[in-house]
């Protein structure tokens, strides 16, 4: 078995072909897309390769260490994931090729007027091991 996440994005991949965003969807749509999406989750999870799922809120802060006592948070002049990620599902499957088709089938919730998105979902692997360092 291996691990993948597949992350939503806001903005920052190719746009999807049913490219209206959530805020102009009816109730309905926003309704029938998350139900699509837990049931895509219950389904994998009957099937054993569900491992968690969340949508994230659009609101985020960036912290950083400082020094001793001093975590100061800053709101720096980069992109941010709050700007670009609106969520994400992490799978355990046989192979690389079921990570595709999780992938493809979760690019096909509906949107706007009741039409798939196809929004392009990025697969990134889980790291088996951490990276190792040979002289």
């Amino acid at each position: 078995m291996a691990k993948y996440l597949l992350l939503k994005h806001y903005r920052g991949a190719p746009a999807p072909a049913n490219d209206v965003p959530m805020d102009r969807w009816a109730p309905q749509e926003v309704t029938d897309h998350i139900r699509f999406m837990q049931d895509l989750a219950d389904r994998l999870q009957a099937s054993g390769e569900f491992v968690d799922a969340q949508a994230l809120a659009p609101t985020g802060t960036f912290v950083r260490f400082d020094g001793d006592g001093r975590p100061p948070v800053t709101d720096g002049p980069f992109a941010e994931t709050k700007d670009l990620i609106a969520g994400w599902m992490a799978i355990d499957v046989d192979s690389e090729e079921r990570a595709l088709q999780v992938a493809a089938e979760l690019s096909s919730a509906p949107g706007a007027g009741g039409r798939p998105l196809h929004e392009w979902i990025e697969l990134r692997p889980f790291l088996e091991a951490p990276p190792t360092i040979t002289e």
